[in-house]
């Protein structure tokens, strides 16, 4: 059976990345590889082993577009109006929460953020199907 390990984003810029990921979820470097032309940095937390991998192209001199294909990465926290809490006070401008409840009953509880680079985070409160 396969195990998810790691998905990367493309990044501006090393250190902004860096602090933004370890304040908004506690991500620390992990390791770092520094090849001639890109690095790779990778970033977890003690509470999973998957981990989030950031490529820094050493000639990239404009910010990156999204595209119209990407979605988003989300990550689950116990206490979520805490959190939203905590992230506005860092200044990181979490988005307003919102209660899915497609049919009246409460689904999921989440809301959105933005890296620096423009990359959509949700961040859902754990319940239910989001561990």
């Amino acid at each position: 059976m396969a195990k998810a390990i790691h998905s990367m984003l493309r990044v501006l810029d090393e250190e902004r990345s860096v602090e933004f990921y370890d304040k908004a979820f506690g991500m620390k470097v992990a390791d770092r590889l520094d090849f001639p032309d890109f690095t790779l940095v990778y970033l977890c937390n003690p509470e999973t082993e998957f981990e989030l991998e950031l490529t820094i192209n050493k000639d990239r001199k404009e910010p990156y577009e999204m595209g119209d294909g990407y979605g988003h990465l989300a990550v689950s926290v116990a206490d979520l109006e805490a959190e939203r809490a905590r992230l506005e006070a860092e200044g990181l401008n979490p988005r307003k929460l919102v209660e899915f409840a497609p049919g009246g009953e409460v689904f999921a509880r989440f809301f959105f953020m933005t890296d620096p680079d423009g990359y959509q985070i949700e961040v859902l409160e754990r319940g239910g199907r989001y561990k």
